[in-house]
């Protein structure tokens, strides 16, 4: 898997995906905040399946020589 999800993409990922696992302990307590697992792992792995299925990429392109 090559990494598709830039920097900026990355971190506002990963803040959504703890802001919405914190409404399950504290605000709201509906269990629809576990869908924030989501968005979280694919901040810290870098990589989207969605992103690959529609041929988007936010990070740049590694260049080897």
């Amino acid at each position: 898997m090559n990494p598709n999800v830039g920097k900026l993409d990355r971190g506002l990922r990963i803040l959504i995906g703890l802001l919405l696992i914190s409404q399950v302990f504290v605000g709201l307590h509906t269990p629809w905040g576990w869908l924030g697992v989501i968005p979280l792992a694919t901040g810290l792995v870098g990589w989207c399946g969605l992103y690959t299925v529609l041929g988007i990429r936010t990070c740049p392109l590694n260049k080897k020589t």
